[in-house]
Formats: structure tokens, sequence, C-alpha cells
């Protein structure tokens, strides 16, 4: 049997189609019931014989699959879709019940519709106002939680991935600064049934005073008429799944460390065999806004009073921007990083 798609669970099938006497007809998912929820009727079933219990099978998806391949197009349909097979000369399909609509394309797993969608949210010049404040309102969609203080002590803040190129030439210090001190990190997290616990943002409070404004925060260097020339980008690189906002002086101190435990520690795996152990204490202690191996770290490098934030970025690796949120006299209030557009998920 050719295994179409790994892990598609059970599919109720009628016998007449496992059998052979009759050829698949009506396609339906139900939004509970056995396995995935689809069901799946014979061009030669009669009502009574598909009220006969004994008459229709639990199967894996991938069984009917083999005897009508076309079903792989719409498996990832949601809920409540109801179809009919259709074959002729021009090939097999489905319509759509309530919408007419001809079904000839593969769709797509929601979870990849969604990261694509997410691709096309990120990295804009700016965004309005109400999506940084929507996402950091605690509401039945999202829940949020302040880690801790992260401290910036030269003010100069950078944008990175904590565990491939922090302290690197690949870190992105940014042009605007901050003044000196300790200041609090906020995540926004989004339990999704599609997705997963997710981190869809990260805020860095600079102020207690009201963002009216955000621009995209530009490396060191540049201004925001600069965007898009040559050289220029608004963004930064994440190769393991994690970002950071941390100083630059910090950053040092963290390269430091990293390399003098990576010379004590040769061949091993920085994040296996060290920070792994605190994502794992910090899923412990808030297991209600993390995944199981933990999420999100707020870990004091050693010999130092420095703690640097770590938290997964959204989908993972990829591409993402910081954005200041200005007060009134255009002073930093805030430093955002939206990865996730919770809408998706």
């Amino acid at each position: 049997m050719k295994e179409y798609i790994k892990g598609a669970g059970g599919t109720v099938v009628s016998k007449s189609i496992l059998e052979g006497t009759s050829r698949l007809r009506w396609f339906f998912r139900q939004e509970a019931g056995h396995g995935n929820g689809w069901i799946a009727f014979g061009d030669k079933d009669t009502q009574e014989y598909v009220d006969n219990p004994d008459n229709m099978a639990v199967v894996d998806f991938n069984v009917l699959a083999n005897i009508e391949p076309a079903v792989v197009n719409v498996f990832y349909l949601p809920a409540g879709t109801d179809l009919e097979f259709c074959s002729d000369g021009t090939g097999a399909y489905f319509i759509n019940t309530q919408t007419g609509e001809e079904i000839r394309e593969r769709a797509k797993n929601p979870l990849q519709e969604a990261f694509d969608r997410n691709l096309k949210f990120l990295n804009q010049e700016t965004y309005p106002k109400e999506l940084f404040r929507g996402l950091f309102q605690k509401s039945g969609k999202l829940k949020t939680v302040v880690i801790g203080k992260a401290d910036f002590p030269s003010g100069e803040v950078v944008l990175a991935d904590p565990l491939a190129y922090l302290g690197s030439e690949y870190t992105i210090t940014l042009e605007k600064q901050i003044p000196k001190g300790s200041y609090p990190v906020e995540l926004a997290v989004c339990p999704s049934k599609l997705a997963g616990m997710r981190i869809v943002a990260a805020r860095l409070t600079v102020s207690g005073k009201e963002a009216v404004r955000h621009e995209i925060a530009m490396p060191k260097g540049s201004k925001i008429e600069d965007l898009g020339k040559s050289g220029v980008w608004g963004f930064f690189g994440v190769d393991t799944g994690m970002a950071c906002f941390t100083d630059s002086k910090v950053a040092q101190k963290y390269k430091e460390f990293i390399q003098n435990w990576q010379e004590k520690n040769p061949g091993k795996n920085k994040y296996t065999d060290y920070f792994a152990a605190f994502f794992k204490e910090s899923s412990q202690k808030f297991p209600e806004v993390q995944r199981e191996g933990g999420d999100f770290i707020l870990w004091q490098i050693p010999d130092t009073r420095y703690k640097l934030p770590m938290f997964a970025s959204g989908f993972g690796d990829g591409i993402y921007s910081g954005y200041w949120g200005l007060d009134a006299k255009g002073k930093p209030a805030e430093l955002v990083i939206p990865f996730i557009n919770p809408e998706y998920i």
C-alpha cells in the first residue's frame, strides 16, 4: 500500500468501496467522529445500506487513497466539507456540494498555508498601531507573560539568533539607543489548535509611555530613508528557531562565555549540552505558555550580573524585524518583534 499522507488517521469507508462493488461518490468530513472525520460512500450505496453499521469500516485514510488517489487532494479541507466525486474525460475531481466549486488541485496543509501567509506578513516597513496593541492584550486567543528584566548596560541594542549569531559579525546592532538600565521582556503567546503553542511576538518595554507610532528598527548607520538601498535592510536572521534582543556589551560577554565553554567542552553542543536544561526548567515554571521542552528563558551569564532573554521565534527559522514604538516626543517607548500574525493560526 502506498502511503500518500503519513499519520492521516482513520477514515469511515463503505464496505462496497473497499470490496469493489461500488465506486466512491460522496465524501464529507464531520467535526467529530471516528479518526480524521472523513466518511466515504459509494455510488451504489442506498440509505438502508449505509444505515447498517456492519456495512461501514474504519480504515487508514491511505487505504482509500490507494483505491481513489484523488481523495489526497481534499484531505486537508476543514470539517463541514461536503463533496461529490466525479470522473470524466477531464480527469478525476470533486465538486463542493455547498458552493459548486470544482476541486482539482491538492489543498495545502493548513499549517503550511498559515506559514506561507505569514511570510508575506513579516518585515513590512510599518504596521497599524492596532496590531501592536492587540498583540499584547490578553484575550481568548492570546496569553502574555513577563519573563523578567533584561540588562542594557550600554543602551546599544542588538537583535540576533542567540544560538547561531549573537556576538558574531551577523549580530544586528540598531541605530537607535535606549537609556542604560534593565527593562521588562514580555511575550505574547497563542495556544493554537493548528500550530500548537507559539510565541507570536516579543516586546521590550523601555518606558511606561504610550507608543503613538511604530517604525522598523534600522541597523546602525542607517535611517528609515535608507531602507531598500543596496546593502541596507531592516531584519535579522534566525537559523536555530531562537531570537533575542539584548545589549551590545552583554552580547560581548555572551560571546566570551560561549567561547570559553566550548574550549572546555570540545565536541559538545551548546544547546543540548547546556541551554536545554534551562529551557526545561522554564517550561516547568511556566507550563501554560510554552511547549514541553521550553520556549523561553531569562538567563544570567555566569560570573556577571547581566541577564539575557532567549525565546522561540514563531514558526522558527527565517528573517524577522524589530519595530520601535515611539512616544509623543519620538523617544523609544518599546521595541517589538512580531513573529506570527495570530489571526493566521
